[in-house]
């Protein structure tokens, strides 16, 4: 009765991990969790067996428990090599299978003596049962896992303690301890397993972070994909890594043992690999064939772009698949996030070659505009003001020989004609600072001050340093039409009974700052929202000086009136010795 007992305990619990694992095949769809199942099955069969043996004493139950407990360590053991290494089914393998049932009948039905019965099928019990944990064994030293270590250690307990079966259990000496023994075996193992199988989750989920960490940082599409693939290097057991693209139907980057493959086609088990994820839109495994390198398996991710399969990431290994615990949802919403990185990389890369053509056609613009300006400033100086110096010096000879009456309206002429070309030296001075030219930016930009302060009512301070970094001469018509605009803004807008520029330098950079007591800003308007409203001298600053690689921000002043803030960068001198 203690031996029925201790039988039916085992059995129950044997019973809820073979449900436990069949719930996780369910789960995650994996094969090494259904052989699990069944081989939990095949021993509650297994005890069954024992039981039945035990109530009837024939000697068919005797023999189907030494046959199903034989298919039992067949089982554990091809679960084993199936999670570790994902081993494919071979038919000489049946020949392992045919052993138990070929045996036990001839040691059962056919033979006398006990111990010759016996020894075959417990050295064949103990060598599965060894070999069982040589493979997670050997799956620790690959990938360093404790439990796959600790489960090892179990298995070659229970192995040797299979050892006893002929001349303790099986002469009824040691019960029921022999079968609570078996329990503690039981137990060890299901426990063992499901350790590996979280150890074996919580390392997928790190490799996803990390995966999706490199995915958020963006960038272009290389600077992607290379961090991306090196990452993939530190998966437990991952040798190489490679990106494949549907467009070229190559290899477009590798790293680690897949380095070499970028260029290339793929080819054996990776094409095989890439073949099947590119038909379902699931990560596809594919082991090792004939002639391949030394490598176990190629794990193919589908890297989708929407609904569209365009590439896959390729994983090589000599331990096993590293994604092989988690959900293939999880796998397809990483392929779906790098597919939707390279495709925001993609845009980036258009939006920056956009961005650089607007760039240059403004600076062209620009250019352009400078010289109608200037072309027009110098045709003003040159014909237009010299007719009137003309007319101005014919008028004087005309007003010496004029009678009494006439000669206050010749004044008058010769007052208008001085206005006419004061009028005409602003709107050249307007269209291109001839002091810019001449005497360089900050005599320029205090001659631009000196004026507008003459002209208005406003107090306006200006502030430079002794020198300045080198500018390019259209960074120094950047800054003076940034001054010239910004200070006719005040005077027109803002209300400001003073206003200060500043210019100064700031790493690498020239920053002119202008900062005014008036009104300021509505709140929430930034400098898009002037130029929309038509603001078109804000406007032509603002492409003029972004268009050189500079900026331009607008805010509120510590005054309470409006702070701009324009930098255009500095020439970087060459060095000794590089052309």
């Amino acid at each position: 009765m203690m031996e029925l007992a201790a039988a039916f305990l085992q059995a129950g619990v044997t019973l809820g991990l073979a449900g436990l694992f069949f719930f996780l095949f369910r789960r995650y769809r994996k094969p090494y969790f259904g052989w699990f199942a069944l081989a939990w099955l095949l021993y509650l069969l297994r005890l069954g067996a024992i039981i039945s043996f035990l109530l009837s004493q024939n000697w068919i139950w005797l023999y189907w428990h030494q046959v199903v407990t034989g298919w039992t360590a067949l089982a554990l053991l091809w679960a084993a090599l199936v999670f570790s290494q994902q081993l494919a089914w071979r038919p000489r393998y049946l020949w392992l299978v045919l052993f138990p049932p070929l045996w036990s009948y001839v040691a059962i039905y056919r033979m006398d003596n006990f111990l010759l019965a016996a020894a075959p099928a417990v050295v064949f019990l103990s060598g599965a049962t060894i070999w069982t944990g040589w493979a997670f064994l050997r799956h620790h030293q690959r990938v360093r896992s404790v439990a796959a270590l600790a489960l090892a250690v179990a298995l070659f307990l229970w192995g040797l303690h299979h050892f006893d079966y002929p001349f303790l259990r099986a002469r009824g000496a040691w019960n029921p301890w022999g079968y609570y023994l078996d329990l503690m075996f039981v137990l060890a193992m299901g426990a063992g397993i499901l350790l590996l199988v979280l150890e074996d989750l919580q390392r997928g989920l790190e490799a996803l972070s990390n995966l999706s960490g490199q995915l958020q940082r963006g960038g272009r599409e290389g600077e992607i994909v290379h961090p991306l693939l090196e990452a993939t290097l530190t998966l437990s057991g991952v040798r190489g890594s490679a990106m494949f693209t549907v467009a070229t139907q190559r290899v477009t980057d590798g790293a680690g043992a897949c380095a070499g493959w970028a260029g290339d086609p793929p080819s054996g088990t990776a094409h095989d690999a890439i073949r099947r994820a590119l038909a379902s839109g699931e990560p596809e495994l594919a082991h090792r064939a004939n002639g391949d390198a030394d490598y176990a398996y190629v794990a193919a991710l589908p890297v989708l772009r929407g609904e569209e399969v365009t590439g896959a990431l390729l994983i090589v290994g000599d331990a096993r698949d590293p994604f092989a615990a988690l959900d293939s949802r999880f796998l397809v919403a990483l392929g779906q996030q790098v597919g939707a990185a390279l495709e925001n990389a993609d845009l980036d890369r258009r939006l920056a070659a956009r961005t650089s053509d607007l760039e240059r056609l403004a600076a062209r613009m620009t250019h352009q505009h400078e010289d109608q300006r200037r072309r027009l400033s110098r045709e003003l100086h040159d014909e237009t003001a010299q007719v009137f110096a003309a007319v101005k010096l014919e008028l004087g000879l005309v007003r010496e020989g004029a009678t009494a009456d006439l000669v206050p309206r010749l004044d008058r002429a010769l007052h208008l004609i001085d206005a006419g070309i004061r009028s005409i030296r602003n709107v050249t001075n307007d269209l291109r600072p001839s002091l810019l030219d001449e005497l360089g930016l900050v005599p320029a930009l205090r001659a631009l001050v000196r004026d507008l302060d003459g002209r208005s009512d406003l107090a306006i301070g200006f502030d430079a340093p002794a020198a300045l970094p080198p500018l390019s001469s259209e960074a120094e018509l950047a800054i003076f039409r940034a001054l010239q605009e910004a200070l006719a803004n005040v005077i027109r807008h803002a209300g400001a009974s003073r206003v200060d520029a500043r210019l100064g330098v700031r790493e690498d950079c020239v920053e002119l700052e202008v900062t005014d007591d008036g009104a300021g800003l509505p709140v929430g308007a930034r400098l898009e929202q002037f130029e929309r409203e038509g603001h078109m001298g804000l406007a032509g600053m603002r492409e003029r000086i972004v268009g050189m690689g500079g900026t331009v921000a607008v805010g509120t002043a510590p005054t309470g009136g409006v702070r701009l803030v324009a930098r255009v960068p500095a020439v970087r001198p060459v060095k000794e010795g590089r052309r």
